[in-house]
């Protein structure tokens, strides 16, 4: 016999968002979308699930292996809830906004569904809001998207925002260039790289690759140590691009470059970044560049962020004072109306027993207007 479930309990890493965290989580999500628009980026709203198959298409590294699938009974097919929306951009720009002129400025906020949660991120329903540039992922490209991300994050209440840069594909840069490896070697080197283990890169022969694990730190000390590394001049254009975007960001944020981190950064190509607030346990956001299917079928250069608001609920932003005003049964209309065009929220007494306090008003009407309680 199957155990009945309790009143009110909900699917682990589900839960409900109650007053004051849920108009929070609202008015921060009009926040950063309002912020991201003011840039030029055009809102979508793609579907909360997509047929299975067009889905793990469109997303990138292990994505397919976060599906919470489910059978459509119209179509009898598969269905996916969305782990991620970047990947929906891409699917609209490619199709749908095919013949739109590039670069393509796309802007997005909604809830996302994973199959499974992490120690540091419990939950498994979040909000999403980002920012995708089509057609782009030069210099330029990229300081405007870390710029539109920050001042996002500034808007929304985050101090102290670090900027954490990385490099994803620069061990195959170097493989093929001036510090060769074994095709079968190149993963090996990138993992270990990633866990900055120089006794297992030394055992694989990479001592090439050494210095990398001690470049990682604030991003003038980094790039004068990754200058060092006598690469052949292999370096040096995504190192200035790195220095170029750093400036552009000057005095917005702390900005800290790890050469040889990967992951997380799987499907990036030349440069992703992760983004931490002070006070907000993780990271809030990452993005940077990588490539979609483009309108011929070839690929085609994008540059994006994603933002994860539920941190910053959390951590007490988004919150506002209340000004909650009791109205007495029988109050004038009219006068409701005009205090409501004023700001106030108005509680309206439905009986003679109701009380301002027990209703979490602030403020009662009284003859001579709202006064404190």
């Amino acid at each position: 016999m199957t155990k009945q479930i309790p009143p009110g309990l909900l699917p682990e890493g589900l839960r409900d968002r109650l007053p004051p965290e849920a108009e929070a989580a609202a008015r921060l999500l009009r926040t950063v979308t309002d912020s991201i628009a003011s840039y030029g980026y055009e809102r979508v709203s793609p579907p909360l699930a997509e047929f299975e198959e067009g889905l793990v298409g469109q997303l990138k590294s292990d994505g397919s292996q976060d599906l919470l699938r489910i059978i459509d009974p119209v179509s009898r097919r598969t269905l996916a809830l969305r782990p991620d929306i970047t990947a929906q951009i891409g699917r609209i720009a490619s199709t749908r906004m095919a013949g739109r002129p590039r670069p393509l400025r796309l802007a997005y906020g909604g809830e996302i569904l994973k199959l499974r949660a992490t120690q540091l991120r419990p939950e498994r329903q979040l909000i999403q809001v980002g920012a995708e540039l089509i057609g782009a992922d030069s210099v330029a490209a990229a300081s405007e998207i870390l710029s539109v991300a920050v001042d996002a994050l500034s808007g929304a209440g985050v101090a102290d925002i670090t900027v954490d840069l990385t490099l994803p594909d620069l061990v195959p840069t170097l493989a093929h260039g001036p510090f060769p490896l074994a095709p079968e070697l190149v993963e090996p080197v990138r993992a270990e790289l990633d866990e900055k283990d120089a006794g297992a890169i030394a055992a694989l022969g990479a001592d090439a690759y050494l210095p990398l694990i001690h470049a990682a730190g604030p991003v003038d000390r980094a790039l004068e140590r990754m200058r060092a590394i006598d690469a052949g001049g292999a370096l040096k254009s995504r190192l200035d691009g790195v220095e170029q975007i750093a400036a552009a960001l000057d005095g917005r944020a702390t900005i800290t470059l790890d050469p040889t981190e990967r992951h997380g950064f799987e499907y990036q190509s030349w440069l992703g970044f992760s983004l931490f607030g002070a006070g907000i346990a993780g990271e809030i956001g990452r993005g940077g560049s990588y490539t979609i299917c483009g309108p011929d079928g070839g690929e085609e250069p994008a540059m994006g962020f994603s933002l994860y608001l539920d941190p910053l609920v959390d951590a007490g932003l988004g919150a506002k004072d209340k000004r909650r005003l009791f109205l007495p049964l029988g109050t004038d209309a009219a006068l409701a109306k005009k205090l409501r065009s004023e700001g106030w929220r108005t509680v309206a007494a439905l009986s003679p027993e109701d009380e301002a306090d027990a209703l979490g008003c602030t403020h009662f009407l009284a003859k001579d207007g709202p006064e404190q309680l």
